[in-house]
């Protein structure tokens, strides 16, 4: 298979124009954040705020201009809308119906992913807690109690499921738009390791990072599901908003280590989802402490108790504690994670037992609001 440049790219992408931008997209300059790895082509078009809604047109014409280039298997376009300076009109902004909060995004505006029941979030603050093994396991959990579960990997920057599951090769296209899912454990996954190498660094800015998401969420093949777990990337940026946003997702689980510098960061996730109406299923304590394998002994390492006593403080369900233990990261590191490859473990039995909460949790409220729905009698 041909190698695919740069260079080729943007010859190509001469031929598309449009009469509202007055010439082809390179030449006026719309054109940013190309992008070639493994035969996808990933890049943005910039257009004028006003005329972003009537360009759609242009991002299809330039995604298929890009797919006819010999060696090409797969274009990922973002079609991103600048201001013109000095224009400090705010966007228009939709209309809160009945019973719903100002500022909330209407339920029309927030579509499913057909076949899928329910999606949660796992997220946190920062990174380096343990939140990508604790998803996988979390997944896992949801799926020992008898439900169809999918994964999607949103760490864009820094995807971990192909390590954490031990997937490699890519994943194939159903009917020539939409991608199947790598399997894994029953669980069915996407992430952005699948697409390119483990070492391309992705650099990319906030639309592009957007645009991925979107595509991996909407054009994949999910099937019939429970429930998708997203394993979120740390922070509150680009992707959290966008799910939170455009996904109607029935909770988020944060997780946190015991210590202050990481509830405070811890905070910052719970109050961006409140802020956006996205429910707390509750927090997950990891790394809570130590027990020496030798002598038994327990050492609280990051201090104990301090994602409990946070949920305590907030109002928000505790959902457990995860030991520090070397057997967790080791099944993680081999790709074969504790509720998998040891069950009936002490490990797996603490990630069941917390996804079987967040589930009750996401069930109590499904039946809240079924019970608080109007119902219409004949007589």
């Amino acid at each position: 298979m041909p190698n695919v440049t740069k260079e080729q790219v943007l010859s190509r992408l001469k031929d598309v124009r449009h009469e509202s931008i007055g010439g082809d997209i390179v030449s006026r300059g719309l054109v940013s954040d190309v992008f070639v790895a493994d035969g996808k082509v990933f890049f943005s078009i910039t257009v004028p705020a006003d005329l972003a809604e009537r360009l759609e047109p242009l991002r299809l014409a330039a995604e298929q201009a890009v797919k006819s280039i010999a060696g090409v298997r797969g274009a990922m376009v973002a079609l991103t809308a600048e201001k013109k300076p000095g224009d400090n009109r705010p966007s228009p902004q939709p209309q809160p119906g009945p019973g719903r909060p100002a500022g909330a995004p209407p339920e029309a505006q927030k579509p499913g992913v057909p076949g899928v029941d329910a999606i949660i979030a796992v997220a946190s603050g920062k990174g380096g807690v343990g939140k990508s093994t604790t998803a996988v396991n979390l997944a896992l959990g949801l799926q020992a109690i008898g439900l169809k579960v999918g994964i999607l990997d949103a760490d864009i920057y820094g995807p971990s499921m192909p390590r954490l599951l031990n997937l490699k090769g890519k994943p194939q296209q159903a009917d020539g738009r939409l991608l199947k899912p790598m399997e894994a454990y029953g669980l069915k996954v996407m992430s952005m390791g699948f697409l390119v190498e483990e070492d391309t660094p992705m650099i990319w800015r906030g639309p592009m990072v957007v645009s991925a998401l979107t595509q991996m969420l909407r054009e994949v093949d999910w099937g019939t599901l429970d429930i998708i777990v997203v394993d979120m990337p740390p922070g509150t940026g680009d992707a959290q908003l966008t799910l939170a946003q455009r996904v109607p997702l029935a909770g988020a689980v944060i997780v946190s280590t015991p210590q202050d510098l990481a509830l405070i960061d811890a905070r910052k996730g719970i109050n961006m989802f409140r802020k956006v109406n996205v429910p707390l299923l509750g927090i997950i304590e990891n790394m809570s402490y130590f027990l020496c394998p030798s002598c038994g002994e327990r050492s609280d390492i990051f201090g104990h108790g301090g994602a409990r006593d946070e949920a305590q403080r907030i109002g928000v369900p505790f959902l457990g504690e995860v030991p520090l233990h070397m057997e967790i990261r080791e099944n993680s590191d081999a790709g074969t994670p504790v509720v998998a490859s040891a069950p009936d473990g002490p490990h797996a039995t603490v990630f069941k037992a917390m996804a079987a909460r967040a589930w009750e949790t996401i069930r109590v409220e499904n039946q809240a609001r079924e019970t608080a729905a109007p119902s219409i009698v004949f007589e």
